[in-house]
C-alpha cells in the first residue's frame, strides 16, 4: 500500500487559520487529514500556537 503524499514546508495563513478554527473541537487526525499534513507536525504547531482541546470535546472522549 502506497503512502499518501504529505505536505511539507511553510505553513500558509490559510493553514494556520484552519488549525485555529478546527483544533479545539476536532480530532488532531481530522485536522491533519484536512491539511494534508502529518499528525506530529499538526500537534507541534497547535502546541506552539497555545491551542488546546475544548472541555466539550474532551468529554466526548470520556475525559474530564
Amino acid at each position: 500500500m502506497a503512502k499518501k503524499k504529505v505536505k511539507k514546508g511553510a505553513w500558509t495563513k490559510a493553514d494556520l487559520q484552519l488549525v485555529k478554527k478546527m483544533f479545539a473541537n476536532a480530532s488532531t487526525a481530522a485536522v491533519a487529514k484536512k491539511l494534508g499534513r502529518g499528525l506530529e507536525p499538526v500537534k507541534k504547531k497547535a502546541s506552539r500556537m497555545n491551542l488546546t482541546k475544548s472541555k466539550k470535546y474532551m468529554k466526548t472522549l470520556g475525559r474530564s
